[in-house]
């Protein structure tokens, strides 16, 4: 049978390696389950009965002990001093999902027991990301003197020693990698600190502050009931920024999103009404692309502020009210990163030499500093490679980087640090601000560290397949244990599945506003009588050549949809391929 002349593949599928077959025999007769869903538990390294009974039940039980982080006592101790002396406490976040759902946090947390606390956020625009002179400023002239940083902090050295001149203490909550040196403050919360022995270290910023709020209540005799009511808060900074759905994350996770789907905060609840989720079961994906985004439009358009203002909001009425502003902000965001990405690509497009590259560093004054980040990520997935989004402000240049898989971004910024002002982030992403004359030279260096660094076959994209499968493994009861294996995200990502040979039955067809979309019924080609229903995000293109008839393989990820209160399952098809070979495939793995 001759294949179909599909584009050639944009994206190379990288099928895992097996788990150790007498493991997975062994397990998967202690679990009773399928032996293809005991390899993905493998795949995560899960070997043993109770690991798997944690990962399918997971608890806040098994939550690590607050007070195996570092400075832990010293930063309870001192909270606890400032309560009893009635000081003025500042909660101090970034303008992020992070940041602003830390702020949130605590600051509900502490007005339910402390009324003298205020929070502050700093302007992207004025001030810059993390701790600032002016926000120093602030809590000085309004009496404060203790200030506790969220998701932001571990290298801000000069800023602290300017508060303690004032006879400001600073706590320091945050997750990002520490420089050579922590800030004298009066306590440092950050796992990834050398010294600091705990557990995981992989907390978002909010669930840092969460721990502090763990330990704060188990000396202060306050129930844990009185904490885990702000667990949606932790669930949309844990998918919002992007952090591992492993250990502590996926506990915090698991029960932040039962939260948010049962009884969510009034700020929150308004952002899922105004997004169109009302009627549905949210699900990390859900944050990530339609709640995050918005409570993220604030910071990026106005003011992180007013993030903070709907998240604390009393009730629904007066959240609904702020949420249809930050509304505006996101649409508005995204008509202008839209503007700016197809700028992007114009300049880069033009320039043979920028094509060659192993890395883009792209500058225009005039771009607006709250999309950067979004329009470095976009490049990156277009041409799939390290990139730097700068524009101008306050007279410097300023922006964010992003990274492909396997490639460290933060250790390649760091090893440009004598050309920057500043920088901070993770191994995929950073935040950097430089001296404009000094943009060629941060450009030239960082092209010649990535090179040096990155791999050709690095650059390839790639979609990272579980296993091989047929059609007939997809059972109710396949579906229903793969669920347990939620929620999904880095590290925990859905799982992928390839299954060749298989055709359209004829009632495949083009959807979308856009008519950019297929809606497939798949079957297998040599077994053609049970069909899988199945969309297809942007390939209409390929719907000429599938509507022949013609077998194909797909990889594609397994959902429920839900249509007119009809739940189905659904195959999420990531990409299709000519079918080279229709030969069967052992789905007993």
């Amino acid at each position: 049978m001759t294949p179909i002349k599909f584009k050639p593949a944009e994206l190379q599928w990288k099928i895992k390696a097996k788990g150790d077959k007498d493991l997975i025999s062994r397990l998967s007769k202690e679990l009773n389950i399928n032996e293809i869903l005991t390899n993905l538990l493998v795949q995560r390294g899960i070997t043993t009965f109770e690991e798997a009974r944690l990962f399918f039940r997971p608890s806040l039980n098994n939550l690590h002990d607050p007070f195996q982080m570092k400075n832990m006592d010293k930063a309870i101790e001192r909270l606890s001093k400032a309560l009893q002396n009635n000081e003025k406490i500042l909660f101090y976040g970034d303008y992020d999902v992070d940041g602003t759902t830390s702020v949130a946090l605590c600051y509900l947390f502490f007005k339910k027991i402390y009324s003298n606390i205020g929070y502050y956020i700093p302007n992207r625009y004025d001030e810059g990301y993390g701790i600032s002179t002016r926000g120093i400023e602030y809590a000085s002239k309004n009496g404060y003197s203790l200030i506790v940083s969220l998701d932001c902090g571990i290298k801000a050295n000069s800023k602290i020693a300017l508060a303690l001149e004032k006879g400001i203490d600073f706590i320091v909550c945050d997750h990002h990698q520490p420089g050579e040196y922590v800030p004298e403050a009066y306590a440092v919360l950050d796992p990834k600190q050398k010294d600091c022995k705990y557990p995981y270290k992989d907390l978002s910023g909010c669930g840092v502050g969460f721990k502090l709020l763990q330990g704060f209540s188990r000396v202060n005799n306050i129930p844990s009931s009185e904490l885990e009511e702000y667990l949606d808060l932790v669930a949309v900074s844990i998918a919002s920024d992007i952090v591992p759905l492993t250990g502590e994350n996926r506990i915090l996770a698991y029960f932040g999103l039962k939260k948010l789907n049962l009884n969510p905060l009034p700020g929150i609840k308004s952002v899922i009404n105004i997004a169109g989720l009302s009627d549905k079961e949210i699900m990390i994906e859900d944050i990530v692309f339609k709640i995050g985004p918005r409570i993220n439009a604030a910071g990026r358009m106005e003011s992180g502020h007013k993030a903070v203002e709907l998240l604390i909001s009393e009730n629904l009425e007066e959240a609904q009210n702020k949420s249809k502003e930050i509304n505006i902000f996101n649409n508005s965001r995204k008509n202008i990163d839209r503007k700016i990405t197809i700028e992007a690509l114009e300049i880069i497009a033009s320039d043979p030499m920028m094509l060659n590259r192993r890395s883009t560093v792209l500058f225009n004054p005039k771009w607006h500093k709250g999309v950067v980040g979004i329009v470095a990520s976009r490049l990156t997935d277009y041409y799939y490679r390290p990139t730097v989004v700068l524009t101008e402000s306050n007279g410097f240049a300023t922006g964010s980087a992003r990274s492909i898989e396997g490639f460290d971004l933060y250790n390649a910024v760091d090893a440009c640090s004598d050309l920057l002002e500043n920088f901070g982030g993770h191994t995929y992403a950073a935040g950097l601000t430089l001296r404009l004359s000094r943009l060629n030279a941060f450009s030239e260096r960082f092209e010649k560290v990535v090179a040096n660094q990155l791999k050709p076959e690095q650059m390839i994209p790639f979609i990272e397949i579980d296993a091989e499968i047929e059609l007939e493994n997809i059972t109710a009861k396949f579906y229903d244990i793969l669920k347990q294996f939620q929620p999904f995200g880095p590290e925990n990502m859905a799982p992928v599945f390839v299954t060749h040979g298989v055709c359209d039955s004829g009632c495949g067809r083009i959807v979308g506003n856009s008519k950019e979309h297929l809606k497939l019924d798949i079957v297998h080609e040599k077994r053609p009588t049970h069909s899988y229903p199945a969309i297809a995000f942007q390939k209409a293109d390929l719907y000429d050549d599938i509507s022949k008839g013609q077998p194909f393989d797909i990889c594609y990820s397994i959902e429920e949809n839900c249509f007119m209160g009809k739940k189905t399952i659904q195959l999420h098809i990531k990409d299709i391929k000519a079918n080279v070979s229709s030969a069967p495939i052992d789905g007993d793995q």
